[in-house]
Protein backbone atom coordinates (compact mmCIF):
# COMPACT_ATOMS: atom_id res chain seq x y z
CA UNK A 1 0.00 0.00 0.00
CA UNK A 2 1.80 3.22 -1.02
CA UNK A 3 0.54 7.18 -1.33
CA UNK A 4 1.58 8.26 -4.70
CA UNK A 5 0.09 11.73 -3.44
CA UNK A 6 0.42 12.55 0.66
CA UNK A 7 -1.51 15.70 0.26
CA UNK A 8 -4.79 13.69 -1.22
CA UNK A 9 -7.89 15.72 0.43
CA UNK A 10 -8.81 14.25 3.74
CA UNK A 11 -12.39 12.53 3.16
CA UNK A 12 -13.11 10.02 5.77
CA UNK A 13 -13.42 10.28 9.36
CA UNK A 14 -12.90 7.14 12.00
CA UNK A 15 -15.10 7.27 14.86
CA UNK A 16 -14.21 4.51 18.27
CA UNK A 17 -16.92 4.16 19.45
CA UNK A 18 -16.89 0.44 20.90
CA UNK A 19 -15.91 1.45 24.56
CA UNK A 20 -18.33 -0.14 27.24
CA UNK A 21 -18.31 3.49 29.28
CA UNK A 22 -17.81 1.74 32.10
CA UNK A 23 -17.13 4.91 34.24
CA UNK A 24 -20.10 6.24 33.84
CA UNK A 25 -21.94 2.70 34.95
CA UNK A 26 -25.16 2.64 35.79
CA UNK A 27 -26.13 5.49 33.43
CA UNK A 28 -24.19 3.30 30.75
CA UNK A 29 -25.77 0.23 31.30
CA UNK A 30 -27.86 0.37 28.06
CA UNK A 31 -26.98 4.11 26.73
CA UNK A 32 -23.71 3.99 25.00
CA UNK A 33 -21.37 6.94 26.44
CA UNK A 34 -21.10 8.90 23.47
CA UNK A 35 -24.95 9.58 23.55
CA UNK A 36 -24.38 11.31 27.24
CA UNK A 37 -25.49 14.89 26.62
CA UNK A 38 -23.39 17.85 26.74
CA UNK A 39 -25.21 20.81 27.07
CA UNK A 40 -27.92 19.95 24.29
CA UNK A 41 -26.06 17.65 21.83
CA UNK A 42 -24.72 13.88 22.96
CA UNK A 43 -21.15 13.93 22.72
CA UNK A 44 -21.04 12.16 20.03
CA UNK A 45 -22.49 15.04 17.88
CA UNK A 46 -20.09 17.10 19.00
CA UNK A 47 -16.97 15.37 17.34
CA UNK A 48 -18.84 14.58 14.40
CA UNK A 49 -19.63 18.39 13.94
CA UNK A 50 -16.12 19.21 14.67
CA UNK A 51 -15.72 16.67 11.39
CA UNK A 52 -18.02 18.26 9.22
CA UNK A 53 -16.45 21.65 9.65
CA UNK A 54 -13.12 20.08 8.64
CA UNK A 55 -14.87 18.78 5.57
CA UNK A 56 -15.32 15.19 6.26
CA UNK A 57 -17.24 13.69 3.80
CA UNK A 58 -17.68 9.76 4.90
CA UNK A 59 -18.03 9.11 8.55
CA UNK A 60 -16.58 5.62 10.17
CA UNK A 61 -17.96 4.31 13.47
CA UNK A 62 -16.60 1.37 14.87
CA UNK A 63 -18.82 0.02 16.87
CA UNK A 64 -19.55 -2.65 19.36
CA UNK A 65 -22.35 -4.68 20.71
CA UNK A 66 -25.49 -2.39 21.89
CA UNK A 67 -24.28 0.54 19.69
CA UNK A 68 -27.43 0.97 17.37
CA UNK A 69 -28.47 3.92 19.29
CA UNK A 70 -25.56 6.20 17.51
CA UNK A 71 -26.83 5.12 14.29
CA UNK A 72 -30.44 6.21 15.25
CA UNK A 73 -29.23 9.00 16.32
CA UNK A 74 -28.04 10.58 13.10
CA UNK A 75 -30.97 8.64 10.87
CA UNK A 76 -34.11 10.33 9.94
CA UNK A 77 -36.92 10.08 12.28
CA UNK A 78 -40.12 11.21 10.21
CA UNK A 79 -42.36 10.90 13.28
CA UNK A 80 -40.50 13.22 15.91
CA UNK A 81 -40.85 15.65 13.24
CA UNK A 82 -44.36 15.11 12.30
CA UNK A 83 -45.06 15.79 16.07
CA UNK A 84 -42.81 18.90 15.85
CA UNK A 85 -44.44 20.13 12.86
CA UNK A 86 -48.04 19.93 14.35
CA UNK A 87 -46.99 21.24 17.49
CA UNK A 88 -45.53 24.57 15.46
CA UNK A 89 -41.78 23.45 17.22
CA UNK A 90 -40.05 25.02 14.09
CA UNK A 91 -36.91 25.63 15.90
CA UNK A 92 -36.59 22.01 17.16
CA UNK A 93 -36.74 20.61 13.94
CA UNK A 94 -34.11 22.66 12.63
CA UNK A 95 -32.22 20.76 15.33
CA UNK A 96 -33.31 17.53 14.58
CA UNK A 97 -32.51 18.04 10.97
CA UNK A 98 -29.08 18.80 11.66
CA UNK A 99 -28.56 16.14 13.13
CA UNK A 100 -29.72 13.76 10.34
CA UNK A 101 -26.80 12.37 8.30
CA UNK A 102 -27.32 12.26 4.54
CA UNK A 103 -27.81 8.50 2.84
CA UNK A 104 -24.66 7.09 2.25
CA UNK A 105 -22.37 9.49 4.55
CA UNK A 106 -22.18 7.29 7.90
CA UNK A 107 -20.45 3.56 7.88
CA UNK A 108 -20.37 1.40 10.85
CA UNK A 109 -18.21 -1.78 11.31
CA UNK A 110 -17.33 -3.78 14.60
CA UNK A 111 -14.48 -4.84 16.96
CA UNK A 112 -15.29 -8.10 18.46
CA UNK A 113 -12.97 -7.57 21.15
CA UNK A 114 -11.89 -4.69 23.24
CA UNK A 115 -8.11 -5.34 22.20
CA UNK A 116 -6.80 -1.05 22.19
CA UNK A 117 -7.10 1.68 20.18
CA UNK A 118 -5.19 0.45 17.61
CA UNK A 119 -6.97 -2.48 16.70
CA UNK A 120 -10.29 -0.65 16.42
CA UNK A 121 -8.47 1.94 13.68
CA UNK A 122 -7.75 -1.22 12.32
CA UNK A 123 -11.00 -2.50 12.28
CA UNK A 124 -11.76 0.38 9.80
CA UNK A 125 -9.17 -0.87 7.37
CA UNK A 126 -11.39 -1.87 4.48
CA UNK A 127 -14.13 0.67 4.73
CA UNK A 128 -10.89 3.90 4.34
CA UNK A 129 -8.78 2.36 1.82
CA UNK A 130 -5.99 3.67 0.24
CA UNK A 131 -7.22 7.22 1.67
CA UNK A 132 -5.57 9.47 3.87
CA UNK A 133 -8.30 9.99 6.66
CA UNK A 134 -8.77 11.57 10.29
CA UNK A 135 -9.22 9.48 13.96
CA UNK A 136 -11.33 11.50 16.68
CA UNK A 137 -11.83 9.93 19.97
CA UNK A 138 -14.87 10.93 21.15
CA UNK A 139 -14.28 10.84 24.51
CA UNK A 140 -11.93 13.77 24.07
CA UNK A 141 -14.02 16.67 23.63
CA UNK A 142 -12.74 20.24 22.41
CA UNK A 143 -13.78 23.47 22.70
CA UNK A 144 -12.68 25.67 19.76
CA UNK A 145 -14.11 28.58 22.18
CA UNK A 146 -15.30 30.34 18.75
CA UNK A 147 -12.18 29.82 16.91
CA UNK A 148 -12.32 27.01 13.92
CA UNK A 149 -12.66 23.96 15.31
CA UNK A 150 -9.19 21.40 16.37
CA UNK A 151 -9.62 19.21 13.04
CA UNK A 152 -10.20 22.26 10.65
CA UNK A 153 -6.81 23.71 12.29
CA UNK A 154 -5.09 20.57 11.63
CA UNK A 155 -6.21 20.20 7.68
CA UNK A 156 -4.99 23.14 6.98
CA UNK A 157 -1.67 21.90 8.25
CA UNK A 158 -1.66 19.18 6.63
CA UNK A 159 -2.55 20.94 3.34
CA UNK A 160 0.57 22.44 3.27
CA UNK A 161 2.91 19.69 4.80
CA UNK A 162 1.10 16.58 3.51
CA UNK A 163 1.74 13.18 5.66
CA UNK A 164 0.38 12.64 9.26
CA UNK A 165 -0.73 15.33 11.50
CA UNK A 166 -1.37 15.34 14.94
CA UNK A 167 -2.95 17.59 17.93
CA UNK A 168 -1.16 18.05 21.23
CA UNK A 169 -1.22 19.50 24.16
CA UNK A 170 1.11 20.26 27.32
CA UNK A 171 0.28 17.77 30.32
CA UNK A 172 1.97 17.32 33.45
CA UNK A 173 5.28 15.86 33.65
CA UNK A 174 4.32 13.72 37.22
CA UNK A 175 0.90 12.41 34.29
CA UNK A 176 3.10 11.00 31.11
CA UNK A 177 2.74 8.10 31.85
CA UNK A 178 -1.61 7.90 30.97
CA UNK A 179 -0.76 9.54 27.79
CA UNK A 180 0.93 8.94 24.04
CA UNK A 181 4.13 11.51 24.35
CA UNK A 182 5.51 13.47 21.35
CA UNK A 183 9.50 13.81 21.10
CA UNK A 184 9.72 16.96 19.32
CA UNK A 185 12.83 18.04 16.70
CA UNK A 186 11.81 21.04 15.12
CA UNK A 187 9.03 24.30 15.56
CA UNK A 188 8.27 26.45 13.70
CA UNK A 189 4.57 28.28 14.32
CA UNK A 190 2.41 26.22 14.91
CA UNK A 191 3.20 23.26 13.17
CA UNK A 192 6.44 20.81 15.01
CA UNK A 193 8.24 18.46 13.60
CA UNK A 194 8.63 15.32 15.46
CA UNK A 195 10.91 12.60 15.74
CA UNK A 196 9.66 10.29 18.12
CA UNK A 197 6.32 8.49 19.76
CA UNK A 198 6.34 6.97 22.86
CA UNK A 199 3.13 5.64 24.94
CA UNK A 200 2.49 6.12 28.44
CA UNK A 201 6.22 6.37 29.64
CA UNK A 202 7.18 6.93 32.85
CA UNK A 203 7.78 10.77 33.75
CA UNK A 204 11.53 10.22 33.90
CA UNK A 205 11.41 8.85 30.33
CA UNK A 206 9.34 10.95 28.80
CA UNK A 207 10.91 13.16 25.81
CA UNK A 208 8.80 15.89 26.29
CA UNK A 209 5.00 16.87 28.14
CA UNK A 210 3.38 17.46 24.70
CA UNK A 211 0.43 14.53 24.85
CA UNK A 212 -1.35 13.20 21.74
CA UNK A 213 -4.87 13.78 22.47
CA UNK A 214 -7.06 11.91 20.54
CA UNK A 215 -7.02 13.63 17.13
CA UNK A 216 -5.09 12.07 14.42
CA UNK A 217 -4.61 12.69 10.63
CA UNK A 218 -3.03 9.70 9.25
CA UNK A 219 -1.68 8.11 6.00
CA UNK A 220 -3.09 4.25 4.72
CA UNK A 221 0.23 2.84 5.44
CA UNK A 222 -0.42 2.69 8.92
CA UNK A 223 -2.69 -0.10 8.22
CA UNK A 224 0.42 -2.57 7.38
CA UNK A 225 1.85 -1.74 11.46
CA UNK A 226 -1.46 -2.40 12.55
CA UNK A 227 -1.69 -5.30 10.78
CA UNK A 228 1.23 -6.92 12.81
CA UNK A 229 -1.37 -6.73 15.76
CA UNK A 230 1.77 -6.23 18.45
CA UNK A 231 1.15 -5.53 21.44
CA UNK A 232 2.45 -2.80 23.44
CA UNK A 233 2.08 -0.27 26.79
CA UNK A 234 -0.76 -2.28 29.04
CA UNK A 235 -0.95 -5.53 26.73
CA UNK A 236 -3.05 -3.54 23.72
CA UNK A 237 -2.52 -3.08 20.04
CA UNK A 238 -1.22 0.55 20.32
CA UNK A 239 -2.31 2.73 17.71
CA UNK A 240 0.67 4.96 18.80
CA UNK A 241 3.08 2.47 18.29
CA UNK A 242 1.94 1.88 14.84
CA UNK A 243 2.22 5.65 13.86
CA UNK A 244 5.88 5.87 15.50
CA UNK A 245 7.27 3.29 12.69
CA UNK A 246 5.93 6.02 10.25
CA UNK A 247 7.98 8.89 11.41
CA UNK A 248 11.34 8.97 9.17
CA UNK A 249 9.28 7.74 6.52
CA UNK A 250 6.70 10.08 5.75
CA UNK A 251 6.62 14.07 7.07
CA UNK A 252 4.78 13.58 10.89
CA UNK A 253 3.95 16.95 12.02
CA UNK A 254 2.21 18.02 15.60
CA UNK A 255 0.03 20.73 16.40
CA UNK A 256 -0.58 22.77 19.15
CA UNK A 257 -4.90 23.71 18.69
CA UNK A 258 -6.37 26.50 19.60
CA UNK A 259 -9.33 25.70 22.21
CA UNK A 260 -9.61 23.52 25.19
CA UNK A 261 -9.50 19.87 25.45
CA UNK A 262 -12.13 17.82 28.47
CA UNK A 263 -11.43 14.13 28.99
CA UNK A 264 -15.33 13.62 28.59
CA UNK A 265 -14.98 9.97 28.95
CA UNK A 266 -14.05 10.37 33.18
CA UNK A 267 -16.87 11.64 35.30
CA UNK A 268 -15.13 15.03 36.19
CA UNK A 269 -14.41 16.02 32.82
CA UNK A 270 -17.74 15.15 31.69
CA UNK A 271 -18.61 17.84 34.22
CA UNK A 272 -16.35 20.38 32.96
CA UNK A 273 -17.24 20.12 29.80
CA UNK A 274 -20.39 20.20 30.30
CA UNK A 275 -20.35 23.61 32.26
CA UNK A 276 -18.19 25.26 29.65
CA UNK A 277 -20.83 24.62 26.69
CA UNK A 278 -24.19 25.78 29.13
CA UNK A 279 -22.05 29.17 29.41
CA UNK A 280 -21.36 29.64 25.80
CA UNK A 281 -25.34 28.74 25.02
CA UNK A 282 -27.16 31.94 23.44
CA UNK A 283 -30.40 30.71 25.76
CA UNK A 284 -28.98 29.96 29.10
CA UNK A 285 -25.62 30.89 29.14
CA UNK A 286 -25.75 33.74 31.41
CA UNK A 287 -28.27 32.09 33.76
CA UNK A 288 -25.75 28.86 33.83
CA UNK A 289 -22.89 31.63 34.79
CA UNK A 290 -24.70 33.16 37.61
CA UNK A 291 -26.07 29.68 38.91
CA UNK A 292 -22.08 28.68 38.82
CA UNK A 293 -21.37 31.91 40.87
CA UNK A 294 -24.54 31.28 43.50
CA UNK A 295 -23.19 27.95 44.04
CA UNK A 296 -19.31 28.89 44.60
CA UNK A 297 -20.77 31.88 47.16
CA UNK A 298 -22.43 28.88 48.68
CA UNK A 299 -19.41 26.66 48.83
CA UNK A 300 -17.42 29.53 50.01
CA UNK A 301 -19.24 30.24 52.88
CA UNK A 302 -19.29 26.25 54.18
CA UNK A 303 -22.75 25.13 53.36
CA UNK A 304 -23.29 21.63 52.81
CA UNK A 305 -26.58 22.57 50.66
CA UNK A 306 -25.71 24.02 47.78
CA UNK A 307 -28.96 23.44 45.62
CA UNK A 308 -30.19 25.89 43.50
CA UNK A 309 -32.45 28.61 44.41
Amino acid sequence: MTSQNTKRIIRKAVFPVAGLGTRFLPATKVMPKEMLPINDRPLIQHVVDEAREAGIEEFIFVTGRHKNMLEEHFDYQPELKSTLQKRGKDDMIAKVEYSEMPAGRLFTTRQPRPLGLGHAIWCAKKLVGDEPFAVLLPDVLINNQGKAGCLKQMVDIYNETGGNVIAVEDVPREETFKYGIVDVESEKGDCMTIKGLVEKPAPEDAPSTLSAIGRYILQPEVFEHLAAFEKGAGGEIQLTDAMAKLIGRQPFNATRFAGKSYDSGSRLGFIQANLAYATQDDEIGEAVKLLIQNMAKKLNKGEINVAAE
